[in-house]
């Protein structure tokens, strides 16, 4: 099932996961992968940036991944079980002047990650950053290596099951 739903539009953002959870009797995993936005708004230098190209990456980036999380935690604190991951650029970590609007919207989202993991440390509900350092089957960006989801899987899969203590991962191809 689909239930698609702009994440600049946090009404319809809350209700496509309230209509997944009553579909699927609850989510177990909430997935945020904002990456799917760069380009959105036009790549800027520190120098460069204007308030608006800022205002749309942290809109798009981090306030839309704490509308989605507040959207399921709830339901997963009442479980006492549940995984967030939030997947970011190699940009959150080691910015590039090119695309200083967007991997300061990116770098807060990996700080609310990280501190949401330690706020929720010994509730059972895991919450955890993976910084992608690849392209993901598409030509390379800026020089980085490609990965495949193959590849990709296995981060997503332990921080899920195993390496629930951990608060951050990166995948540098």
């Amino acid at each position: 099932a689909a239930f698609p739903a702009d994440v600049l539009d946090r009404d319809a953002l809350t209700q496509a996961l309230k209509d997944a959870a009553a579909q699927f009797g609850g989510i177990d995993v909430l997935e945020y992968s904002p990456l799917a936005g760069l380009g959105t708004s036009a790549m800027t230098t520190p120098a460069e940036t204007d308030l608006v190209h800022m205002q749309h990456e942290i809109e798009f980036h981090l306030y839309g991944a704490i509308a989605a999380t507040k959207a399921v935690l709830p339901a997963m604190r009442e479980a006492g079980t549940g995984t967030l991951l939030f997947t970011t650029g190699a940009g959150s970590m080691n910015p590039q002047p090119p695309t200083a609007n967007i991997d300061t919207a990116t770098a807060a989202l990996r700080n609310w990650a990280i501190n949401l993991h330690k706020e929720l440390a010994d509730t059972g509900i895991q919450a955890a950053h993976i910084g992608l350092d690849v392209t993901i089957g598409t030509p390379t960006f800026y020089g980085r290596p490609q990965a495949t989801a193959d590849q990709l899987a296995p981060i997503y899969w332990n921080l899920h099951t195993t390496d629930r203590d951990q608060a951050e991962r990166t995948f540098r191809g």
